[in-house]
């Protein structure tokens, strides 16, 4: 992998980046140490959540009424 000083990756930024992104990553050392590795971004695309189990499921139209006389009866009321 190319590396470059600090010095000359702020020369050649623009052409370095290009660079990058056309998938050949560098490092940016300082005196001759490692400091980053620069690479090209590559988006991630989020994972839709609303509606992902729509036309897979029913929901009965008493689903607010489900187990209600098991639950009246667990806590002392009778219907």
């Amino acid at each position: 992998m190319k590396m470059v000083n600090i010095h000359e990756a702020k020369t050649h930024l623009s052409a370095l980046v290009e660079e990058a992104a056309a998938g050949k990553p560098f490092i940016i050392a300082k005196a001759g140490h490692p400091m980053v590795t620069v690479t090209s971004y590559i988006p991630i695309e989020p994972k839709p959540r609303i509606g992902f189990l729509k036309g897979q499921i029913k929901i009965p139209k008493d689903f607010d009424r489900m187990g209600e006389k098991e639950i009246e009866a667990m806590f002392g009321e009778e219907a």
